[in-house]
């Protein structure tokens, strides 16, 4: 199901690659949406999604999030992004490290790399290229909902495994593999 909310681009704009900042502020206007965010249909057993046109030919979605869920370790590649809470609370834990973007199977992290974020309604953050991250609600009862953006619309998102200070590439996944 595709949903245009009204905070998109118009087909007469020109096409330029929006930046982070773009992509921060379309996820900001389109979680302003109640009317939006209100038609997403929640699953209490796994996340649920809406494809959303975004900004200059980026990739966007609406998700919806159970209690107890979450994204495991992962990173979008090439693409750069930016994602807000428009209701419930999200974690986000990432690296405050550049990682190879290919070429290793296996990472010993150096200490001092780990960065948390509470996320409330109506905060987000833009981040850049190969941002490894996992995304989290935490809540045992409450349902959350994020916008996501992400230029160029996602090539592939690598998963990760984590166990202490290792990092492990586990998994490469192609769009086809979740559209």
């Amino acid at each position: 199901m595709s949903v245009s909310p009204s905070a998109s681009v118009s087909p007469a704009a020109p096409a330029q690659a929006p930046t982070q900042a773009d992509l921060l502020d379309f996820v900001r206007r389109t979680a302003a949406d109640a009317e939006l965010i209100a038609s997403l249909p929640l699953d209490p057993e796994g996340r649920t999604w809406v494809r959303l046109e975004g900004p200059g030919g980026s990739e966007a979605w609406l998700i919806g999030w159970p209690p107890g869920s979450g994204t495991g370790w992962h990173d979008h590649a090439d693409s750069v992004g930016a994602f807000l809470t428009a209701a419930g609370e999200l974690k986000e834990n990432s690296l405050a490290a550049r990682l190879p973007s290919h070429g290793w199977k296996t990472l010993e992290l150096e200490e001092g790399v780990d960065r948390e974020r509470r996320l409330p309604t109506g905060k987000g953050r833009a981040f850049g290229h190969h941002h490894v991250h996992e995304v989290l609600n935490e809540s045992t009862e409450e349902h959350a909902i994020s916008v996501h953006a992400y230029y160029p619309p996602l090539p592939q998102i690598r998963r990760y495994s984590r166990t202490g200070p290792m990092l492990r590439l586990e998994q490469v996944e192609r769009p086809e593999d979740w559209q």
